[in-house]
């Protein structure tokens, strides 16, 4: 964990949707999330660290020090006690669970120091636990890490238009449907799009974090690889076309940086070319980076 990083890192991304949903909430019947007040698009940043998360895990195929631990169908509790048994390291017994109503499914526990090995094993391990974090407490007990990669959701530049859409499959499930519906065989449905949205999302690095998760310079590197080609390996017909079109990111000279956040986020500017009409692709915008805003101790890299 010697490699962490040495520096603190802030950064903005920008990446657009055309005629797909980017992220649908399951609480309006999946329809594109959006700000109600204001209608400017939502993308969760737990979203996009999902993409991440895939991307690292085809690129790496998911062997250690680049394995995925939130992953689809992995059952947690098994790999925190994995963790344990790895160590070599018996697991103590746990005292009966107490009646508060909260079902708990605990084999045994670390204590002390073996809590902190269970946690270094695991950040060495799981590239999202040491960028991440996690919480490792539900089980076995590795305690929780606390990652120094850190999202916001993302924001559509303008208000979003959500359209829906008929759609119709010529066929149906089973013979009882097809019976039902006296040989017409058409099964209606519904899928929901917006014509275009251009997302502005930024990200914090924080080098004690890093420190403290061993989150190295090579690692940085993925994340930077990951954010630039998270939608390549991602397509479905339901997102439409999504790419990254523009990282900037902010390099402090140390660990606890050189000037707020806020400063350097509002010297990075967007505005749409043509307001007399609505935006149909990135080139209808344009993009700017205020350097007389940036303190000359913080380095820009565009990508």
């Amino acid at each position: 964990m010697n490699n962490s990083i040495q520096k603190r890192y802030d950064f903005v991304f920008f990446f657009d949707v055309k005629d797909g949903n980017p992220n649908g909430d399951p609480d309006a019947g999946n329809l594109p999330r959006v700000d109600a007040e204001t209608g400017h698009g939502l993308v969760t940043d737990v979203c996009i660290k999902r993409k991440i998360r895939n991307y690292i895990g085809l690129k790496k195929d998911g062997q250690p020090p680049y394995g995925i631990f939130i992953k689809e169908k992995s059952v947690l509790n098994d790999t925190i006690e994995q963790a344990y048994i790895s160590l070599k390291i018996d697991l103590q017994e746990t005292p009966a669970d107490p009646e508060d109503g909260k079902k708990r499914n605990k084999k045994g526990q670390g204590q002390g120091k073996e809590i902190d090995q269970a946690k270094q094993f695991l950040c060495q391990n799981f590239y999202d636990i040491r960028t991440f974090g996690a919480v490792l407490s539900t089980g076995a007990n590795a305690g929780q890490v606390r990652g120094p990669v850190q999202f916001t959701f993302a924001r559509s530049v303008d208000p979003i238009v959500s359209l829906e859409h008929s759609i119709t499959r010529m066929a149906v499930t089973t013979k009882t449907e097809a019976e039902e519906q006296g040989g017409d065989n058409r099964t209606m449905g519904r899928k929901f799009t917006i014509p275009y949205g251009l997302y502005r999302a930024h990200g914090f690095i924080s080098a004690p974090f890093a420190n403290q998760t061993g989150f190295s310079q090579g690692d940085l590197e993925l994340l930077w690889e990951a954010l630039e080609n998270m939608f390549e390996h991602d397509r479905s017909a339901a997102r439409g076309l999504m790419g990254t079109r523009k990282l900037i990111i902010f390099e402090h000279t140390s660990k606890m940086g050189d000037a707020p956040v806020q400063k350097l986020f509002e010297a990075v500017t967007i505005k749409r070319k043509n307001e007399s009409k609505p935006a149909r692709d990135f080139s209808d915008y344009s993009i700017s980076v205020n350097k007389d805003k940036i303190p000359e101790a913080v380095s820009i890299i565009e990508i």
